[in-house]
């Protein structure tokens, strides 16, 4: 027989909980002091309840035998009140440094599970982050890494609850057993509702992600500077909001079945757990009518028994709360078990400074993974040391995806590509790419001073403000950062205030500063230049061409103006190359090239 959906519930939420000793483990390393004062303070705080209501006990059984005794000392009720009085502040004191403690503990894991998934993510591969299956899961694995404040706090009100439930215990254990099972009665049909719920709102939850992921790019390009400009020009708005509506709607339909279920039968559960602590105050008071306990004893019964409820209540509803957010963490250490593919040898070969033989394509082909389509078939080429390659094609030929091959930010699906005869895999990952530069043309343009714009290239140099201002200089940005308010130190972008934007063509020659800041042995353009005019484009370029003597580059343009003055041309098509030779061979040869060419050339006519 199947499970029922309740039993489907617990299994799960069960099973969730070994997500909470990684998670504890990741508490304790980020400050195991505050980890160490907040476990601590907790367990002080948890024998209270049972104290203060014992000394009411007392307090109480002290007053009604003073009154049947008149002219008893009060010197001992006194001391009696001192001591709750006393109870009781520290009792808030406690509540107080938990909180701090609670509070600070939470931000530092924040910020610690921020750094690690930050670094875990830069570790993986490029191919994955193209993948939509990989971006949910790196989507729910952010949404775990704010809001564990709360979770630190609950599951340690756990341990402090389950403390003060068993000195309680012990009370009632002494006076009225029985009180113990009422109180069971009354507390779990609660839980097992609640732990029913949180599973239905988790798989909810999880199976609205790619939802809720476009519910966030609808708000992004709804009301962002990025998209403004086609809103306006084209009307987008009501589109955009109809959607975000339509959408949003579906979600809030979906949520308000489950949150009007869990409404109606937390109510009807809730009733039983009344019934059931009346039922045990009625047997308290039926003992107290009787003489078998004090009036003293009636308020300590009572009082702890209303209290154990409480605290089971929220022992078990906190335990759901829990196991659904234990369920929630699954997703961030989900993705922390994400590895590269793509990795380093364990006795990497040195990377040869400087190249002396090339770059070598050997029958590469490349399709990207879960697809059919080859992107680029059966590559044979050599990038020669200090040779100016040009890459020729048009759109979808495969040039972008044949450098990032270079990078080893993707790796051939069949051949291998060679350095200085010796396969690319065989050297240590992080070096190859320090001396492979690379300006892609949808590169990024941070908010960030011009300076550190510029740093990107080569971050390990960030203070290093000679280097930043020689790389501006040869990439003409240093023409662009004169103009600037504050230089340098110019915030650019448009997101904070006083930034200054730049137009494409500054960008584009801040972006390739980054280049210039690395020593690499092959320097790789792709489309560089695209936002510049015809007359800094051809000076960039001039510049580039002197600046890199003696090392190789592999430029990728549109305009042969530019592609000429490499010292071969590979002309791609289909992902294959068609043509292969310096300009005026491929001229002489009449192909593809010449025809694209000459179909520019007319342009200018």
């Amino acid at each position: 027989m199947a499970p029922s959906g309740e039993q489907r519930a617990f299994r799960e939420q069960f099973a969730a909980l070994r997500n909470l000793p990684p998670f504890l483990a990741l508490v304790w390393r980020t400050q195991p002091a505050l980890a160490l004062a907040n476990l601590l303070l907790r367990l002080v705080k948890s024998l209270l309840p049972l104290a203060i209501l014992y000394v009411g006990k007392l307090i109480l059984d002290q007053v009604i035998g003073m009154i049947d005794t008149p002219g008893q000392s009060s010197q001992g009720l006194w001391h009696l009140v001192a001591i709750e009085l006393g109870l009781v502040f520290l009792s808030d004191l406690l509540n107080r440094a938990i909180n701090l403690v609670d509070s600070l503990l939470g931000d530092l894991v924040s910020n610690q599970t921020s750094f690690e998934l930050i670094r875990h993510a830069a570790t993986l591969d490029l191919f994955q982050f193209e993948n939509p299956e990989f971006y949910d899961k790196l989507e729910r694995a952010r949404r775990q890494t704010t809001g564990r404040t709360v979770l630190i706090s609950q599951i340690l009100t756990q341990v402090q609850d389950v403390v003060s439930i068993l000195a309680l215990g012990a009370g009632l254990i002494v006076f009225n057993p029985w009180l113990i099972l009422i109180l069971i009665i009354a507390v779990l049909p609660a839980f097992l509702g609640e732990s029913y719920f949180n599973q239905q709102s988790y798989s909810l939850t999880r199976s609205w992600t790619p939802e809720r992921r476009e519910l966030d790019y609808l708000r992004f390009i709804g009301a962002s500077d990025q998209t403004a400009k086609e809103v306006k020009i084209f009307g987008l708005a009501d589109f955009i909001a109809n959607r975000f509506k339509e959408l949003a709607h579906r979600y809030f339909l979906a949520n308000r079945r489950i949150a009007v279920r869990r409404a109606g039968w937390g109510a009807a559960l809730g009733l039983i757990s009344t019934v059931a602590y009346y039922g045990a105050y009625v047997l308290i008071i039926q003992q107290t009518v009787a003489g078998l306990i004090t009036i003293g004893t009636l308020t300590f019964l009572a009082g702890s028994f209303d209290r154990m409820r409480g605290l089971l209540q929220g022992l078990m509803g906190r335990f759901s709360t829990i196991a659904e957010a234990a369920l929630y963490l699954q997703d961030l250490f989900d993705f922390f078990a994400i590895q590269p593919e793509i990795d380093s040898p364990a006795d990497p070969r040195p990377f040869p400074v400087p190249v002396r033989i090339g770059f070598a394509f050997e029958n590469v082909s490349f399709q990207y993974p879960g697809t059919d389509k080859w992107v680029l078939r059966d590559l044979t080429f050599t990038i020669h040391a200090g040779e100016k390659v040009a890459l020729v094609g048009e759109n979808g030929a495969g040039k972008t995806t044949l450098v990032k091959l270079l990078a080893r930010l993707y790796e051939p699906t069949e051949g291998r590509i060679l350095l200085d005869g010796h396969d690319l895999r065989e050297y240590d990952l992080a070096t190859l790419r320090d001396h492979v530069g690379i300006i892609f043309q949808d590169f990024q343009r941070f908010s960030l001073p011009a300076g550190e714009n510029i740093a990107v290239g080569n971050i390990g140099q960030l203070h290093d403000q000679s280097r930043i201002e020689n790389s501006a200089a040869k990439s003409l940005a240093d023409e662009v950062i004169r103009e600037l308010p504050k230089g340098y130190e110019q915030v650019l972008g448009r997101r904070f205030a006083d930034s200054v934007d730049l137009s494409g063509g500054q960008w584009q020659k801040i972006a390739l500063a980054r280049a210039y800041m690395r020593d690499a042995q092959l320097l790789i353009l792709d489309e560089p230049t695209s936002a510049l005019d015809a007359r800094a484009e051809h000076e960039v370029f001039i510049r580039f061409a002197e600046l890199i003597a003696g090392r190789s580059a592999v430029l990728i343009s549109h305009r042969f103006s530019t592609v000429r003055m490499a010292d071969r041309i590979v002309v791609l098509q289909h992902g294959t190359i068609i043509e292969i030779g310096s300009h005026d061979e491929l001229m002489a040869e009449n192909g593809l090239y010449a025809e694209l060419f000459r179909l520019q050339a007319q342009g200018y006519i």
